[in-house]
């Protein structure tokens, strides 16, 4: 099994490094995840997207989606911990529609933070992106739940930014669900927009990973199959950056 599980990483890095991004479906995922240990909490993981809360600051420019979020951090050898909540800031460079703002959104609950989903997620990411970025010595993580919803009257959307780099070192987007919802489609640019690739993430842990340095990413709007009933797209958001990159 082992040996299985390190054959997949070694062909997602290999991705990852050229041409800078890797879509691996969920049921592989799950196969990489559960290598060290069951998803013990993941039905009280998807149930915890309807708990987010709305992003306050993108509401203000007329948009709308949900969002919780935490910080943690690991060395290189070192387990990943949780760190203190604070703000997220992106700057002006990487998100020209709220950058350079000092952004506070509600926290990811405890329960999530400690349950053995993410711990997986996280310890996954560690070590994939730390085979990329041998010479990194700390990481600084950052996870961001996010619920984008759609109606008849307006589209969700995912990436209202447009394409665009997060401006840290690696990405990974997972697919925890979607309901009543069509498009969503990511797209993988290079950074003279030169189109390398497009992919629907539509199954549980379907996933893409992504050298922030190397590649745009971005995700066509979403809207509702059925106009009378609930319709959104849930992603986990994880980003590795190194300290002092």
């Amino acid at each position: 099994m082992h040996n299985h599980t390190d054959s997949l990483v070694s062909t997602l890095l290999d991705q990852v490094r050229s041409p800078g991004f890797a879509l691996t479906e969920g049921d592989t995922m799950r196969a990489l995840l559960t290598s060290t240990g069951d998803l013990t909490d993941w039905t009280d993981f998807v149930d915890s997207w309807n708990h987010l809360e709305p992003d306050a600051y993108l509401a203000a420019k007329g948009r709308f989606r949900r969002r919780r979020h935490a910080t943690f951090s690991a060395t290189v050898d070192g387990p990943v911990m949780p760190e203190p909540h604070r703000a997220h800031f992106q700057s002006l460079e990487y998100n020209a529609l709220q950058g350079d703002i000092q952004r506070w959104f509600a926290p990811v609950d405890t329960s999530v933070v400690n349950g053995a989903t993410l711990r997986r997620i996280l310890q996954f990411c560690h070590q994939l992106f730390g085979k990329a970025a041998p010479s990194a010595q700390r990481w600084h993580i950052e996870v961001h739940q996010f619920r984008i919803e759609a109606t008849a009257d307006a589209a969700g959307e995912p990436t209202p930014e447009g394409s665009h780099r997060d401006g840290v070192d690696y990405v990974l987007v997972l697919l925890v669900n979607r309901q009543n919802i069509a498009s969503g489609t990511t797209t993988i640019h290079t950074p003279d927009g030169r189109l390398l690739g497009s992919f629907t993430l539509t199954h549980a842990l379907d996933s893409a990973l992504i050298d922030d340095h190397k590649v745009y990413h971005g995700v066509t709007p979403v809207r509702p199959l059925a106009e009378d009933s609930p319709a959104f797209r849930d992603v986990l958001v994880v980003t590795f950056k190194a300290s002092g990159s």
